[in-house]
């Protein structure tokens, strides 16, 4: 008989394919997450979960699926999931680490051009008739080359950041508090302050814990320059979005990008939706087709390797396994 199994949304057909195959599985099809009570019930015979950043696995859910024997998350971060409480239970946790650490500092990197260079805007002043001639100080925006980057987390993605900067002769700080050393010909490590302090772009690279939420607030903003731009690819939460709505609007930094928000998704009547110095993305730093790919494949591969018994290839809980 094949395992039971509940996932969350439509994921691409390369992972959910290798599920359909080997398990009875459910997919919710709707476009937008799973409601609370219909997870709650689909879960209550399920022996496996495939789910997103999306859906709270906690301790009620985990109460509800007595059966559970895998959670596998589509998504590096698992700041959803309560990591301790499936440990306690003996479930495995899975993630997708990896496999989008390109795409995303691509991305993030787009983010950085993108506000630097004030296309949003630009686009937005084509499209609203204003151009009328070439003026010599339309639009003017900083340049990229030559200029300081701030990386704050230096995991993977910080890393691949700090490479692509390598090819515009940028200056690289690094912050991460449990890194010791780096590489020169990459950068220098320095404390926050100072981070905040030279930069003329700040990026952040940091997981979502209790220790980096609000990292960047109003204290961490009014350190940076007033020209400087903030971009966040990491999660919503690890900036204040008030801080940082007071900052954009008295010139406390020149602008920034954002592909991750608190709240998230962001409301349209939200105060930072339409400044023109802040440009938002809805979440989609990793969405390549090749890397949402190869995301739902590696997910697939923890829920069924769970479910057979196995070693999770990609397991946060490590521990759940014994010695």
């Amino acid at each position: 008989m094949k395992p039971k199994v509940y996932v969350t949304r439509r994921v691409p057909d390369a992972g959910l394919d290798k599920v359909l195959a080997a398990c009875e599985a459910e997919v919710w099809e709707g476009d937008l997450p799973v409601p609370r009570e219909v997870l709650l019930e689909k879960v209550a015979d399920a022996e496996g979960l495939y789910s997103l950043l999306t859906e709270r696995v906690d301790g009620e859910l985990l109460d509800a699926a007595p059966r559970l024997r895998v959670v596998s998350n589509y998504a590096v971060g698992f700041n959803n999931i309560d990591v301790a409480a499936c440990t306690a239970r003996g479930i495995p946790v899975g993630n997708t680490p990896g496999v989008l650490t390109d795409t995303t500092a691509d991305f993030a990197f787009a983010l950085l051009m993108a506000a630097a260079r004030r296309i949003p805007e630009a686009a937005a002043y084509v499209e609203a008739g204003k151009w009328k001639t070439w003026g010599p100080k339309l639009l003017l925006g900083a340049d990229i080359f030559g200029a300081t980057l701030g990386i704050v987390g230096f995991g993977r993605i910080g890393q691949a950041v700090a490479r692509r900067a390598r090819g515009f002769n940028m200056r690289v700080l690094c912050y991460d508090p449990f890194v010791t050393q780096i590489d020169p010909a990459i950068g220098a490590l320095v404390p926050l302050d100072r981070l905040l302090s030279d930069s003329d772009f700040v990026t952040v690279h940091v997981p979502l814990t209790d220790e980096t939420h609000h990292l960047i607030g109003a204290a961490e903003l009014a350190q940076m320059r007033p020209t400087a731009v903030l971009i966040n690819t990491a999660r919503g939460p690890v900036v204040d979005p008030d801080a940082l709505f007071d900052a954009l609007t008295t010139g406390g930094i020149t602008s920034a990008a954002l592909d991750v928000t608190e709240p998230e998704p962001i409301p349209a009547d939200h105060r930072l939706v339409g400044l023109p110095n802040c440009l938002i993305a809805p979440h989609i730093a990793s969405g390549s087709i090749a890397t949402r790919d190869k995301m739902a494949v590696i997910a697939a591969e923890n829920l069924l390797a769970g479910l057979a018994g196995d070693r999770l290839p990609h397991c946060v809980n490590p521990e759940v396994y014994g010695k």
